[in-house]
């Protein structure tokens, strides 16, 4: 199964799209929380990532969701971490919402996703008008 990691500068924030996302797939264990610092404090940390992406892999691949700026380059720095270890996780970083491409990810990824149906599900979240 598809997994996925939720990478914010708040934890607060990504512990919150975790508990909602879990609201749409009960069963789905393989979704992990990377936000803020080890200490509780505003930031994000490459390191915290990368072990974020191995928790939630089980051989499937990883899709992130990161909020804004630095996340993302957090993210990134995060798999070349992986990479650099030697490690062989397909993880990917969303261009989507974090709220609601976190909503669609779990979905696609409880019902037997990809990991490419996985980050289109997020992405094209971007495109759902809410009004």
């Amino acid at each position: 199964m598809v997994g996925i990691v939720i990478v914010s500068h708040s934890w607060k924030i990504s512990e919150g799209v975790c508990d909602l996302a879990r609201e749409m797939a009960h069963d789905f264990e393989n979704l992990i929380s990377a936000g803020g610092l080890d200490d509780g404090s505003i930031g994000t940390d490459a390191q915290r990532i990368a072990d974020a992406v191995v928790e939630a892999d089980s051989g499937d691949g990883v899709v992130i969701l990161a909020d804004i700026g630095s996340s993302i380059m957090s993210s990134e720095t995060a798999i070349e971490l992986l990479e650099d270890e030697g490690r062989e996780i397909n993880a990917v970083i969303a261009d989507a919402p974090i709220v609601e491409g976190a909503i669609c990810a779990v979905v696609e990824a409880a019902n037997g996703g990809t990991v490419d149906s996985v980050l289109r599900a997020a992405e094209e979240s971007k495109d759902t008008s809410k009004l």
